[in-house]
């Protein structure tokens, strides 16, 4: 369907416009109300109940992890137990609880009417009972997902995260200590950038929002009427109303956003006062940072660029004098021309979770085979569903499929990562944004490059998935690779090392919040197809009732001895856990 052409066929769409979009605001506006409460009060209800409930059993084995850590000096351990644990474990339920209240709030409102709108979309059928339906039954089950993310997270991340903690060293036996020398100017230094970051930023953030808030008004109301940019395909679907409305929301939570980050940037002046050993030039980054976040939000709001506060360098090493005045923030392009641009030049944008699903899919594709194969047995699946877990499917199966896709990747000469559709492809452009994916997806690119270079032999490339397979189990290993392993043991040596760092970033992956309930459902549907396999015999689910109704508490007891049999990020030698980790971590 063309956008209309002409003011008075546009103003015409738009009078339209109006009682359709209202309708369905208020619509959605009733089931927000209707069902607010309710949702927030299982969120509520949920997700105190495992914060507080763990809260006794987090703090002692924090405790525990941190006296027992490796990686930490004693003056550390003492700074970290008497003055940064105690605030931090007081804090954990006061913003639990809260963040609980307010998002579930915010959710059981919001959720409705962002699925009243999307029941009407194009490609919907029948419209009339989903404007109703949608965003009711689908709102509840978010909340109850929302409760369960938690508890895989303060169940399974978290002690992911203190095993690392507990059985990770240095090589040469170092360990990170503190200097307390400078102890007392850093923590004097962030202190004064919190009382200047935080006035100044936040002002300057109120300043510049009225900006935001008629430029994006304009923005939206120009791509409305002009059917461009965001709603070039979207005629009929009131989307860009409910967009319009709750700009002035995003504006506040920008600022908000600002207001917080200020007290972050402030404190920062403490880190780089220890780093650099230098009271001075932490008192210059003070200066520097409200450059910084002034250059940013330049950028954000396609603003000139440059700033009014000055930038004085605060490291030791800085870049020349010639480099210093390039923009530390990069744009490719405005957001206008971003905005305007035609749905055929218009590039798959791909999110954090869009990539988690296809993976899940590759693991029950490749998982399925493997089955049929005998790679994966009957054993294995009852490891996985118990407190324990499986190596060979829990880190051995999701590594694989990551190898495969980079292997794919590095045949195809793909400059990002090719799907296992062959045609999407991961790159700069369509990456989900955001530092949190580039701690992924940097170290897979370089792992690409790296197999790449390696230019494996088909005999190589089999011993290293057998090798990221079931590393977690070196007797399996040495039954199902058949053949000499590769010469020279340099060659060797490399392989092995990017088997322990895919399984490592496959085991952090596996901390990501919805990750815990995907591997759940897989590991259902690779034992059904198990159990289809050997004749419908399902028992599978029947033996680790016992094994999965453990308490926290005995995990913890319990945890000691099973660090001896499974190390936390997976060589295929046997040896002791901290030799390996140590391995791992080099």
């Amino acid at each position: 369907m063309e956008p209309p052409k002409g003011i008075l066929a546009s103003l015409w769409n738009f009078i339209c416009f109006l009682p359709y979009f209202t309708g369905l605001l208020l619509l959605g506006s009733i089931k927000g109300i209707l069902f607010c409460p309710l949702v927030c009060l299982i969120m509520t209800i949920g997700n105190s109940a495992i914060i507080l409930g763990l809260w006794s059993v987090h703090s002692l084995w924090t405790y525990y992890c941190v006296m027992r850590a490796k990686q930490l000096g004693p003056v550390l351990k003492l700074v970290l137990c008497i003055c940064v644990l105690p605030v931090l474990l007081i804090l954990w339920p006061v913003a639990g609880i809260v963040g609980s209240i307010v998002g579930g709030a915010a959710y059981g409102f919001l959720s409705p009417i962002f699925a009243t709108f999307d029941a009407v979309g194009e490609g919907k059928t029948n419209e009339f009972f989903h404007c109703f339906y949608d965003g009711t039954w689908s709102t509840i089950k978010g909340s109850f997902t929302i409760v369960r993310d938690l508890r895989d997270v303060c169940f399974h991340s978290y002690f992911s995260v203190m095993d690392d903690l507990l059985l990770k060293g240095f090589p040469d036996g170092k360990y990170y200590e503190i200097r307390l020398l400078y102890l007392p100017g850093a923590i004097v230094a962030g202190i004064l950038g919190i009382l200047v970051d935080f006035p100044v930023i936040s002002l300057v953030a109120l300043c510049k929002s009225p900006y935001m808030l008629f430029k994006g008004w304009h923005r939206l109301f120009h791509d409305l009427i002009g059917r461009e940019g965001p709603f070039l395909e979207t005629i009929c679907v009131p989307l860009a109303g409910l967009a319009i409305l709750l700009w002035p929301l995003a504006v506040v939570g920008s600022v908000m956003g600002s207001v917080v980050a200020s007290v972050f940037l402030g404190t920062y002046a403490g880190v780089v006062v220890y780093q650099e050993s230098s009271f001075l030039l932490g008192l210059q980054y003070i200066v520097a940072s409200l450059s910084i976040y002034d250059e940013y939000s330049n950028d954000v709001l396609d603003m000139p660029e440059g700033s009014c506060f000055p930038r004085p360098h605060y490291r030791k090493a800085e870049l020349s004098p010639t480099t210093t005045h390039v923009p530390s923030f990069s744009r490719p392009g405005s957001f206008q021309n971003h905005c305007t641009a035609s749905l055929k030049n218009t590039v798959i944008e791909l999110t954090p979770l869009e990539l988690l699903d296809s993976l899940f899919r590759e693991c029950q594709h490749l998982g399925e085979q493997m089955v049929s194969e005998g790679l994966i047995t009957l054993e294995d699946i009852e490891v996985a569903k118990s407190s324990k877990g499986s190596r060979v499917i829990s880190i051995g199966l999701p590594a694989y499929c990551i190898l495969q896709t980079l292997l794919r990747s590095a045949k195809a000469n793909s400059m990002g990562i090719l799907l296992s559709d062959n045609f999407t492809e991961i790159n700069a452009t369509n990456r989900p944004k955001g530092a949190f994916f580039d701690w992924f997806l940097n170290p897979l690119l370089i792992i690409k490059d790296q197999i790449k270079a390696e230019n494996l032999s088909v005999a190589e490339e089999d011993y290293l998935c057998k090798l990221v397979l079931l590393s977690g189990d070196p007797e399996r290993f040495n039954k199902s690779y058949i053949g000499p392993p590769p010469e020279p043991e340099r060659k060797r040596a490399e392989l092995d090392a990017l088997a322990r760092r895919l399984q490592g970033i496959t085991k952090s992956i596996s901390r990501y919040p919805t990750y815990r309930r995907r591997f759940e459902s897989l590991v259902k549907r690779i034992s059904d197809d198990l159990a289809e396999k050997n004749g419908g015999i399902n028992s599978i689910s029947e033996s680790q009732t016992m094994t999965r109704s453990k308490s926290a508490l005995v995990r913890i007891i319990s945890q000691n001895s099973v660090k001896g049999k499974s190390t936390s990020n997976g060589s295929h030698q046997d040896s002791k856990p901290a030799v390996i980790d140590v391995e791992i971590s080099s």
